[in-house]
């Protein structure tokens, strides 16, 4: 079965850094479309980034991370990091990696299989 494991979350000063990593499992990663999502408590889940499959990885970032963040993926590994520069309080959420529905699905959907996450708190 599909398994997604987060790591790299944690405690940062606004202006720090942080890598998630986000293992995949029970599937072809290669194939498919990952995604970054976060959850606030009063906000709901909100996407962050997005890379594709196959040539040229295409990247998309949302509009209040762009520029800031940066997706990868390592299809040998099985993994897709999430590189956060410049981090602000309003960071702060639990980050989930999540696979794409379908192998021609490029768009995270809210139903889309996701790991546990991972929190970020982003505090002096």
């Amino acid at each position: 079965q599909v398994q997604l494991v987060e790591s790299g979350g944690g405690l940062v000063q606004p202006g720090g850094s942080l890598r998630l990593s986000c293992l995949a499992s029970g599937f072809t990663f290669s194939y498919y479309t990952m995604h970054w999502v976060r959850q606030t408590p009063g906000k709901g889940f909100e996407w962050v980034a997005s890379i594709r499959s196959g040539a040229g990885n295409i990247k998309r970032y949302a509009d209040s991370v762009n520029g800031r963040f940066g997706v990868s993926r390592d299809n040998a590994q099985n993994t897709v990091y999430l590189q956060m520069n410049s981090l602000k309080p309003e960071d702060t959420a639990v980050y989930y990696c999540a696979k794409s529905g379908g192998t021609i699905n490029t768009k995270w959907d809210l139903a889309d299989p996701r790991g546990q996450g991972t929190q970020v708190t982003v505090s002096a």
